[in-house]
């Protein structure tokens, strides 16, 4: 008798294990997430695109994509994925972003990224680096390994050095396309006239040339335990003064995450800097309620262009819904979701 309520007592105990595994299993799988991605925004027609350009654009972002994807279902913070992502543009010299950035006024390459932990609100950015290989990288190594939030110039070059990122020689980012189109740029007119109340006023060209602007890339992701961050990274603007730093690295203009959203921008960083635009995403959602698309709707399709500017954005919430709204001809762009399908866009329609 005894042996019988022993084999008893010992089957349901293998059922209750095995249910108990069966039900974590499955609460993991049940877990979503999510991948968003862009490559900048601007005057990106097909018209203008050869089918060579057009088919290596659309590879490189699914394999941005699949890059984080990977990461993300073996379980993944977000981090880990908007990181590795970020990279692999920031390795291409397809984007305005480590190896493809453009070039200053001053023949220089400077780049900016950031990256926000939505969960905890830590974030680390860098600007105005010309030897970080990743700039997202260092971005990171400043979250992590600092007590600050932002670093620039040659001291977040030391601190990177430091921490172990990759330096390189800045001849590393120098590649012909770029380095023609500065000077494109500079064999034209450099001065424009505009009528100010009956006084003629100088232009530099480059500051109203919209489509120096553009180029930047960006990431964000919804991890399996419901943990959402983003990251941006840019190379700037074409031409662009010495010391000039856009929307890209600021925390909250161009790059915000917390516990319901991640947003990374894309476009004139003058007047995303002006709008405060990712953080007013975000605060549209949590203080009017606002969806995500309803919310980044808002602010790049209304606020942006009442002040001038243009551009793009991509935004995730916490429940996997993404919004990718820009105010310009196209926007290299693309998502991955739980089931591993990919998708990449570049025009608008």
């Amino acid at each position: 008798m005894k042996v019988i309520i022993s084999k008893l007592v010992l089957s349901v105990f293998l059922v209750c294990v095995c249910s108990s595994m069966v039900f974590s299993q499955n609460s993991k799988d049940q877990g979503n997430f999510v991948m968003v991605i862009h490559g900048g925004a601007g005057t990106i027609l097909k018209s203008q695109m050869t089918p060579e350009r057009e088919k290596a654009y659309k590879e490189t972002l699914t394999q941005a994509l699949q890059t984080g994807y990977d990461k993300l279902k073996k379980g993944e913070s977000s981090l880990n994925a908007i990181e590795a992502t970020v990279r692999i543009m920031e390795d291409s010299p397809l984007f305005n972003a480590g190896k493809g950035a453009v070039f200053t006024n001053e023949g220089k390459n400077e780049l900016d990224a950031a990256i926000m932990d939505g969960k905890t609100l830590m974030a680390g950015s860098v600007a105005g680096v010309t030897t970080i290989k990743n700039p997202i990288t260092a971005a990171r190594a400043v979250m992590e390994k600092s007590e600050h939030v932002m670093m620039v110039g040659s001291g977040a070059e030391k601190f990177a050095r430091e921490s172990g990122v990759e330096i390189v020689d800045p001849k590393y980012f120098w590649t012909k396309s770029r380095w023609d189109a500065l000077q494109a740029i500079k064999k034209e007119d450099s001065t424009k006239t505009e009528l100010d109340h009956g006084n003629k006023k100088s232009m530099k060209l480059g500051v109203e040339n919209r489509d120096h602007k553009f180029g930047t890339v960006g990431a964000v992701a919804l991890d399996l335990n419901g943990n959402l961050a983003a990251a941006t990274s840019t190379g700037g603007m074409t031409n662009k003064k010495y010391g000039r730093v856009g929307d890209a690295p600021l925390i909250g203009i161009g790059t915000y995450a917390n516990k319901n959203v991640g947003i990374s921008c894309t476009g004139w960083g003058e007047f995303f800097i002006r709008n405060v635009v990712a953080y007013d995403v975000a605060a549209l959602m949590e203080y009017k309620g606002l969806s995500v698309n309803d919310a980044a709707e808002e602010v790049v399709m209304k606020k942006v262009p009442a002040l001038g500017g243009d551009g793009g954005l991509i935004a995730l919430d916490k429940k996997g819904n993404v919004s990718m709204p820009f105010n310009t001809a196209g926007m290299y762009r693309g998502t991955v979701t739980k089931d591993g399908r990919i998708e990449v866009f570049i025009y608008k329609d």
